[in-house]
């Protein structure tokens, strides 16, 4: 054991151990073909940055990084060439995004009581906003963190028309990681697979347990790479942090 982790075990001693999960496996069909988890960021892939984060978070103990089956060996070879000790394992994923959720929780190892739960092409996730959402899931079982909107939302039919303006107040755009008692989560997602449901997040599984997700400050700059555009932004963010 290298003293750096010798260190970060002391730091870290009493707390509940807590794995985290990087979901790398998306086809990215709205990036017009570029591969967004493979793709250059600020010189480095954007999963390097995903998973520099999370190497640099003390509350993370280990990491598993799911990617789609035929990049398996290439993000292998780029931890190789990155390096990162957290790193456990790289899984193939699922058709759906449940279906590699699901098979990152079964290579998290046995003794890893908190699981977080990282979207890969999250690449400006910082270690601050990790630490405050596996904080509050060590208290609460589950959290994520959250950003307010700006827009005002409308709820509209098939047809596009307003059925409804919900209270811009109240409502929030959730992040990523979002964290979980490694137990609840499986049990959620177990229960939808076995009601036939399917949902766009994992709290969405949680809540529908009639469990309670709590959520804590994320970022603006802590964007999801969706678009080419999304790209864009993040170059110029990365740029800003660096003058910064």
């Amino acid at each position: 054991m290298s003293l750096q982790s010798l260190l970060r075990k002391l730091r870290n001693f009493g707390r509940k151990p807590c794995a985290a999960v990087i979901v790398a496996a998306g086809s990215g069909r709205r990036m017009e073909g570029v591969d967004k988890i493979l793709t250059e960021l600020g010189g480095k892939p954007v999963l390097v940055h995903t998973l520099s984060a999370f190497a640099a978070a003390p509350s993370v103990d280990e990491i598993v990084i799911v990617a789609r089956r035929e990049q398996v060996e290439t993000v292998k070879t780029l931890i190789r060439e990155y390096g990162c000790e957290k790193v456990k394992d790289v899984v193939a994923g699922g058709a759906e995004r449940p279906d590699s959720v699901r098979a990152g929780l079964k290579a998290v190892s046995r003794r890893m009581e908190l699981v977080a739960i990282q979207d890969g092409a999250r690449p400006l996730v910082t270690p601050e906003i990790i630490e405050r959402a596996v904080t509050k899931a060590w208290k609460t079982s589950a959290a994520a963190p959250a950003v307010p909107l700006k827009d005002t939302v409308k709820e509209t039919d098939a047809d596009g028309k307003v059925t409804a303006t919900p209270n811009r107040e109240t409502l929030r755009a959730v992040q990523t990681p979002q964290v979980f008692r490694k137990d609840l989560l499986r049990a959620a997602w177990k229960r939808a697979e076995q009601a036939g449901k399917t949902f766009t997040d994992d709290c969405a599984a949680v809540e529908d347990m009639g469990k309670t997700v709590y959520l804590v400050e994320g970022s603006e700059e802590n964007l999801k790479l969706t678009t080419p555009l999304d790209l864009r932004l993040a170059e110029m963010i990365l740029e800003g942090r660096k003058q910064a």
